[in-house]
């Protein structure tokens, strides 16, 4: 087995491969040259941390000879098998998201048939209701948040987790590299992918998943569950077909208000949960750069600058939510008469601007009595984004800020050019949110700007509104069956049922459902 070591590269030297950190690696070891005949990179990150030398943290194993490092494989999960002897059960996967289609394919490679259904279209279709969708056209079936993929797709592709089991995130990031991900995602300490590669994957995978077995009936939208004896019998489509199932796992994304409707109908256990909501805010990348790495800005092997903002507003948790370097900001809604906007960024990051959400924390009490019941949170947003849709004025122009205006409560009379491709319409973002909102918004971008001064540029713009930062309502389950109380075989999961919150997390929840349907209840 070879030896892990931690080593310091300087900017200056990054681009020189491995045989500068082999040499590196001697010298922290103290060594003689040319003793190491071979290097793998475990894991490496930017370190521009301020008053510290510019440079990457890197992690590498490495071995005088190749037979000295671990293989590839030597920590290769293990498949899940289905037991024999027990009946395979016919499973139907509600939502073609992470946690979906990775609960799929678990079940899939252990022989268990899988039904995906799925609201919206595959990726490639799913392409051009998005371009429409910049021209003011909503297609409320395929759009930012509903298609294969899910909201994941085609708004950003980031891949960071705070999950601290490293082994079963480095199984998800395998995974895609597996279906055509860049193989430096199993490496970098904020990996991305894209939302320009990420439907590549999506198909690849699709490709594999349709080589097991499994059936994808795309835009067809879920109605219900049929439950007997309490347990799922079937799943509901709109228009009256069912489709027969033992188990329903119900991924659904955090924009599934049809969903919530028909659940909470039902009498499903649902609760209201904390969600976040504000705007996106954006910058030049240069100033980005500038304020993140200084006088280094511009080195070639410098990422597009991006940043992780905690503020308060009061007694609010106010924070960066997103952060798109080299981005884009994207039309999220779902509905006619509302506009919401997200954060993306391509592969290469190369948009002349960035964004990220500045949210605001809500909490369950905010948003209505007790007596408003769990779905409070689907009423507070909606409220946010009609009104944003009619301060913009129709055809999803977003409503938009000056940073300075806003702070100085002055409305906005012009705006400069952005990303928002829809188009801006100058306003008071006073008039879209609640009092408490806008209050905790300026005083948490007044305590940023303590710290971080070149961050409030005057010409900066607040793009509203953002509220689809999490899902308002978790559907509840069992802590260790997983399954919905009282509907034994229906299993809630993902982002949509409150239990994630990416696109690893929510996959790696798919993978823990699909773990328990094979160990059975």
């Amino acid at each position: 087995m070879g030896l892990v070591v931690d080593l310091f590269v300087p900017i200056e030297e990054f681009d020189q491969g491995t045989a500068r950190l082999a040499r590196l690696a001697e010298q922290t070891l103290g060594w003689a040259v040319g003793t190491i005949g071979v290097t793998r990179v475990l894991r490496q990150s930017l370190d521009a941390r301020k008053g510290r030398p510019l440079g990457f943290r890197v992690r590498c194993e490495v071995g005088r000879r190749p037979e000295e490092l671990e293989r590839e494989g030597d920590h290769k999960r293990l498949p899940l098998v289905w037991p024999s002897g027990r009946s395979t059960p016919r499973v139907v996967v509600v939502g073609s998201g992470p946690a979906g289609s990775w609960a799929a394919l678990r079940l899939a490679e252990a022989g268990v048939p899988v039904t995906i259904v799925e609201r919206g279209k595959p990726v490639q279709p799913r392409r051009a209701d998005l371009a429409r969708l910049t021209r003011g056209e909503l297609d409320p079936d395929s759009n930012y948040c509903f298609g294969e993929g899910g909201a994941g797709t085609y708004s950003d592709g980031k891949l960071y987790t705070r999950s601290k089991d490293r082994q079963a995130v480095g199984d998800i990031l395998a995974d895609l590299v597996r279906f055509g991900a860049p193989a430096n995602i199993a490496v970098d300490a904020r990996p991305h992918v894209g939302s320009n590669r990420l439907p590549k994957v999506l198909t690849a995978l699709r490709a594999h998943l349709a080589g097991l077995g499994v059936t994808y009936r795309f835009e067809s939208e879920v109605s219900g569950v049929r439950i007997e004896r309490g347990g799922v019998r079937a799943v509901k489509l709109r228009g009256g077909d069912e489709i027969a199932a033992d188990v329903v796992v119900l991924a659904v994304g955090h924009s599934a208000r049809a969903v919530y409707d028909w659940a909470h109908r039902q009498g499903l256990a649902l609760e209201r949960k904390a969600f976040a909501v504000g705007v996106r805010i954006e910058h030049p990348q240069s100033l980005i750069n500038e304020i993140q790495y200084g006088r280094a800005a511009g080195h070639p092997a410098l990422p597009p600058a991006y940043y992780d903002l905690t503020s308060r507003g009061g007694n609010r948790g106010v924070y960066s939510f997103c952060m798109c370097p080299g981005g884009w900001i994207v039309p999220a809604a779902t509905e006619s008469d509302g506009v919401v906007v997200n954060g993306m960024s391509l592969s290469k990051r190369d948009s002349p601007y960035a964004n990220s959400g500045f949210v605001v924390a809500v909490d369950t009490g905010d948003v209505g009595p007790a007596a408003v019941g769990p779905l409070g949170g689907v009423v507070f947003q909606r409220a946010i984004e009609q009104q944003a849709f009619r301060m913009g004025g129709g055809g999803f122009r977003a409503p938009a800020q000056r940073l300075a205006d806003f702070l100085d409560r002055r409305p906005s009379t012009t705006v400069g050019p952005s990303s928002y491709r829809p188009g801006l319409e100058p306003a008071s973002l006073d008039a879209v949110f609640p009092e408490f909102v806008v209050a905790a918004l300026r005083e948490g971008l007044r305590a940023v700007g303590q710290h971080m001064r070149r961050f409030l540029l005057p010409d900066a713009l607040l793009v509203a509104a953002e509220t689809r930062t999490s899902s308002p309502v978790r559907l509840l389950r069992d802590a260790v069956t997983l399954q919905s109380p009282g509907a034994a075989g229906l299993y809630p999961g993902g982002e949509g049922a409150g239990y994630a919150g990416g696109i690893v997390s929510a996959a790696l929840d798919g993978v823990r459902i699909a773990e328990r349907i094979c160990a059975g209840s």
